[in-house]
């Protein structure tokens, strides 16, 4: 196990988890979701679900957890916009 790869690969997943936190908190008080695009946020969950089956089948707990926290923040955020915006 090479540490400074194992280092990196937490720092990317913290960075890439973590990216959306603050458009999120933004959404839940704020309520306004009429300029986030949802076929983005679809993709963008879609992606993550992706990579988390990825990470279970190659046992990387760094993609694990990482893709299933952006999924918890990217997923409040799709609900939201499911929810309040007006089509």
């Amino acid at each position: 196990m090479n540490i400074g790869a194992e280092i990196l690969g937490y720092l990317a997943g913290i960075c890439t988890a973590v990216c959306f936190l603050p458009q999120t908190l933004k959404t839940i008080r704020s309520k306004q979701v009429q300029n986030l695009s949802k076929a983005s946020y679809i993709i963008y969950n879609l992606g993550l679900g992706c990579w988390l089956v990825y990470g279970i089948y190659l046992r990387s707990i760094q993609m694990v957890l990482f893709n299933f926290i952006g999924i918890i923040f990217g997923g409040i955020v799709l609900y939201m916009i499911f929810k309040y915006q007006k089509n």
